[in-house]
């Protein structure tokens, strides 16, 4: 059986390893700093897979080396979001968490594929690919998919319409400036700014882009987990099955979009590889500008990260 390393066994980590254990995909390794957490929480999913009849192995370690040998390894170890924080105040922090989990992980399973949630998203992403000197397909940053479920989970309460009906694209940087896709985004076969008035959409747009922040305010003491640990699980099932699934991911772009040397989030295409390719809409001239503005504060974000931290491109 394939197996899964996902470092940080917090609220995050833990709620990942219930959706894959409870779809049987891949024996399943909790790792956290903290001593006794993993293995606490490992200990009690274990004894809660005879309930849901799946056969998979779970661990709780504080020792890499219980990593050995991981087909995937997903990172969502980091500092969480507080009530008034950006995820930009996160980056030097985090980094230093994505640098140690990234050599300490290849340096026990090699050829592990990335997956990233740490914030800020795409600039841990790209760091980590940087740390691991990785080629892109082997580093996924865990975004759109986030954010294109918020979308459509707002679109079926505004319409009282079924989610498996509602299909939302939301590109872009991770944060304040992505870009969800309207005119793309539709409600069985409809498009959202056909279905929807102006004002209610531009609601929903702007709602999808505080989503995560809305959660930290509810909060108060941490920020979303349902959510982002589902959608990475189905990013973990998508390469797994090599299922060449389509889903809004941020990866290194490499001309696509005109865009070059930065992480973003783009319709990417999962398989048995990590990404296997981009696809690239028909943007018009708002949605293209609007684009190139997140694409510029992802740019400048990273260009901090190199000064801060002196990693080298």
């Amino acid at each position: 059986m394939a197996k899964v390393t996902i470092i940080g066994a917090g609220q995050t980590g833990a709620t990942t390893a219930h959706w894959l254990a409870e779809r049987e995909l891949a024996d399943l390794v909790l790792l956290d700093i903290v001593e006794g957490m993993p293995q606490g929480k490992a200990l009690d999913l274990t004894e809660a897979l005879p309930v849901i009849g799946s056969d998979v192995k779970v661990i709780g370690t504080n020792n890499y080396k219980d990593t050995a040998g991981s087909d995937i390894v997903v990172i969502t170890a980091g500092l969480p979001r507080k009530p008034g924080m950006s995820r930009d105040d996160l980056l030097e922090t985090n980094t230093n968490i994505i640098r140690a989990a990234v050599e300490q992980s290849l340096e026990e399973s090699p050829n592990a594929i990335l997956i990233i949630l740490t914030n800020p998203l795409d600039v841990m992403s790209q760091a980590a690919m940087m740390i691991g000197g990785l080629p892109r397909e082997r580093v996924i940053g865990q975004a759109g998919i986030l954010d294109s479920a918020r979308m459509r989970a707002f679109v079926s309460m505004e319409l009282g319409i079924s989610v498996q009906n509602i299909h939302c694209y939301v590109l872009g940087g991770h944060g304040d400036s992505m870009v969800p896709l309207t005119r793309h985004s539709n409600v069985a076969g409809v498009p959202l700014n056909v279905i929807l008035s102006p004002e209610r959409l531009d609601a929903i747009v702007q709602r999808t882009r505080k989503g995560g922040g809305e959660i930290v305010g509810l909060l108060k003491t941490g920020s979303a987990f349902y959510a982002p640990s589902a959608a990475l699980a189905q990013m973990v099932e998508a390469i797994l099955k090599n299922r060449h699934l389509v889903v809004p991911a941020s990866v290194y772009l490499d001309g696509e979009y005109g865009q070059s040397g930065i992480f973003f989030g783009v319709p990417a295409q999962l398989g048995a590889d990590g990404l296997e390719k981009v696809i690239e809409y028909d943007l018009n001239d708002e949605e293209q500008a609007a684009l190139e503005a997140s694409a510029e504060h992802v740019h400048q974000t990273i260009k901090g990260l190199k000064e801060k931290l002196n990693i080298a491109a």
